[in-house]
């Protein structure tokens, strides 16, 4: 799910869609209005799920897409080999499998909580 917003109204470890994925803002900076022009803004940021650093130039009164981040909790079922994980949603009980993240291999075990979000349709770890 996403929602539009305009560039002004972003600010610093936010979120925006650049190239469909969703990016976390990691810094903007404006010009000022040119002679004939308005204001724009330059966003840099770095993608959630595939870690790619982008950046975009639009005006400050541009439109743009907004990921709903759902931040949620679960706890992990049982580990599937070396690099997949089988964990339960704490508030819906529902249970979906997920890649297990280079950083968080060996960490894992049944029984512990963890903390992942959701955008798009896609899911990462961010937390144990």
């Amino acid at each position: 799910m996403k929602e539009l917003a305009e560039v002004r109204t972003l600010r610093v470890n936010r979120y925006m869609i650049i190239d469909d994925e969703p990016c976390k803002i990691m810094s903007i900076s404006t010009s000022k209005p040119g002679k004939h022009g308005e204001s724009k803004a330059r966003i840099e940021a770095i993608g959630v799920f595939d870690g790619q650093k982008r950046s975009v130039v639009h005006p400050v009164k541009h439109k743009v897409h907004v990921p709903i981040i759902d931040k949620r909790n679960a706890q992990v079922l049982s580990l599937m080999g070396s690099d997949t994980v089988q964990l339960m949603d704490l508030e819906t009980y529902e249970t979906f499998e997920m890649p297990i993240p280079d950083e968080y291999k060996g960490k894992l075990g049944p029984g512990n909580e963890i903390m992942y979000l959701q955008a798009l349709g896609r899911k990462k770890i961010t937390r144990v």
